[in-house]
């Protein structure tokens, strides 16, 4: 079955500029390319937000993945960020995660999430999420023009439709302060 669904996040929570929220890996420890600990809640609350324990998702066209993309961390761009917040969902459902493209190389990613099979979720940096929209969505283009700085709390999907793809956003809402308003 070819690829008929691709869910596209913004990584969880990263440490904030004023140093209020810091980044801390697993095991506790200050590490400024982890997510911070709203992050890491909200890492550990998608596991059960794409793979719920009865089958049946709150948002109508979400899916439990059977493929997950992370943005590949380098020298230039170490974050781990789009990787742990997929983290808590893999070992859930026993999948690896896909992490071979470098934020830049956004077609590459969506060519390879197209030719695979089953719904696929991506974990990705804000300033790539307009460049996958348009990959995927073509000339339609129905996905807004940009993914606001501060949100972390929404999911677009992309679902195939004939030969095109339609566009809709589910609110996530695991957390306090997570806004149910689409991105515009």
């Amino acid at each position: 079955m070819a690829c008929d669904k691709i869910m596209l996040i913004r990584h969880a929570e990263r440490p904030t500029p004023d140093k209020a929220f810091r980044g801390v890996d697993a095991s506790g420890r200050k590490d400024r390319e982890s997510l911070t600990v709203p992050g890491w809640r909200r890492a550990g609350a998608l596991a059960r937000h794409f793979a719920p324990r009865d089958g049946r998702h709150l948002e109508e066209g979400l899916a439990t993945p059977a493929r997950l993309y992370a943005c590949k961390a380098d020298a230039k761009d170490p974050s781990l960020r789009p990787q742990l917040t997929l983290a808590p969902l893999a070992d859930l459902l026993g999948l690896k995660i896909n992490c071979e493209f470098y934020s830049g190389e956004e077609a590459a990613l969506v060519a390879d999430a197209l030719r695979g099979e089953g719904p696929a979720l991506i974990s990705w940096k804000h300033d790539g999420m307009t460049a996958i929209a348009d990959l995927i969505l073509g000339e339609s283009r129905t996905a807004p023009r940009g993914w606001p700085y501060g949100r972390y709390d929404m999911t677009w999907i992309f679902a195939r439709r004939g030969a095109g793809w339609s566009f809709s956003q589910a609110p996530q809402l695991l957390l306090a302060g997570d806004s149910g308003d689409p991105i515009v």
